[in-house]
């Protein structure tokens, strides 16, 4: 269509009917931008660039109260409260009784995983970390009825562990320096660039795996780690996938591996935390790249704004569930040495920072 306008249309003909569009898109925010009905309903009647994420809000909080009673290997709400009754236990000051509000839907979720899904304890990191948390939180707590018939169910499930290695909180090893100096980790972030350019070699999956452990390592909000990542490293599957978002035309067919960080927003209740996914997840990838550099390889990530169109390919090429949105995609590889970076001048300190 612009296309054609162009074709009948004169320039100053266009820069006009330009000006007149802005002038009119201005105007309209400027009326819709004086309350919060008056902004949503813009996105009601003059816009869908919202639609997306509304509907994956609320799918995620249908599949949240669907994985509740899920054979996973995983457990958002159970994550969550374990982590609630670790911040509990190492409080200063604590309380002789806390988490009344919790302990009960807690208890319920990890019976039902030992239980009804007859998962091994001893098979799963999560469940042992869970049951050496809640006999912790049962050791030190004070009676309360509540708190009584909750562990009289706990202790039913005969959850002792046989294993040394207890996963409660604890205090950390300070009287050694840490093993990274910060002239060691300014120089790792030096290195590290956004590398378009590799050698045709095969990456071991076994690396990645590396990385992603520590990746694994990043904080997450109440550790419930919302996120996926999605390894690609099947030539014509690269191919198709790096192809998708928009800035890596001309370098994307050099990709060894492209990795797609995928969020679920199936891990909240609310839609309070539908932002989380995007920081959990960038942390990760962080983490991600620094530990790839560690390793020999180098990455790039792949910015991925939310376009109506790439996100239908992007959705049907990884099957993708409304609730589960790409974070960002990011390039992995040997670098190759004849391949150059930009220089990528970063904002000067005053400019990044504020105390107060």
């Amino acid at each position: 269509m612009k296309e054609k306008i162009k074709l009948v249309v004169p320039e100053s003909g266009i820069e006009f009917l330009k000006s007149i569009s802005d002038r009119i898109r201005k105007n309209t925010l400027s009326l819709f931008v004086k309350s919060k009905f008056l902004s949503s309903l813009h996105y009601v009647l003059l816009s869908n660039k919202f639609g997306r994420e509304h509907q994956g809000v609320i799918y995620g909080q249908l599949k949240y109260d669907e994985d509740l009673k899920s054979s996973l290997e995983s457990q958002y709400l159970l994550r969550r409260n374990i982590h609630r009754l670790e911040k509990g236990i190492i409080m200063k000051n604590r309380r002789d009784v806390f988490a009344l509000d919790y302990i009960e839907e807690t208890v319920k979720c990890y019976e039902y995983a030992v239980v009804n899904n007859k998962q091994e304890i001893s098979q799963s990191d999560e469940l042992q970390w869970a049951r050496d948390v809640l006999s912790n939180y049962f050791d030190i707590v004070s009676s309360h009825p509540v708190i009584d018939k909750v562990k009289t169910t706990f202790l039913a499930l005969n959850t002792k562990s046989k294993d040394e290695k207890k996963r409660i909180p604890y205090k950390r090893e300070l009287t050694n320096p840490p093993p990274v100096s910060y002239e060691n980790l300014l120089e790792l972030s030096h290195r590290r660039r956004s590398v378009r350019w590799y050698l045709q070699k095969t990456v071991p999956r076994n690396l990645i795996d590396q990385a992603i452990l520590i990746a694994a390592q990043s904080p997450s909000a109440c550790n419930r780690q919302p996120f996926e990542f999605r390894i690609f490293d099947e030539p014509e599957l690269v191919k198709k996938v790096s192809s998708i978002p928009m800035g890596t035309r001309g370098f994307n067919h050099n990709f060894p591996v492209i990795v797609v960080v995928v969020g679920k927003l199936r891990a909240y209740f609310d839609e309070r935390d539908r932002h989380v996914i995007y920081i959990d997840g960038s942390l990760a990838s962080m983490s991600f790249m620094y530990a790839l550099e560690t390793l020999g390889l180098s990455s790039c990530p792949i910015n991925w704004p939310d376009i109506e169109e790439s996100e239908k390919k992007m959705t049907s090429c990884l099957n993708l569930e409304p609730d589960e949105r790409v974070i960002m995609l990011i390039s992995v590889g040997y670098p190759d040495p004849d391949g150059m970076v930009p220089y990528s001048q970063k904002k000067e300190l005053d400019l990044l920072r504020r105390y107060n």
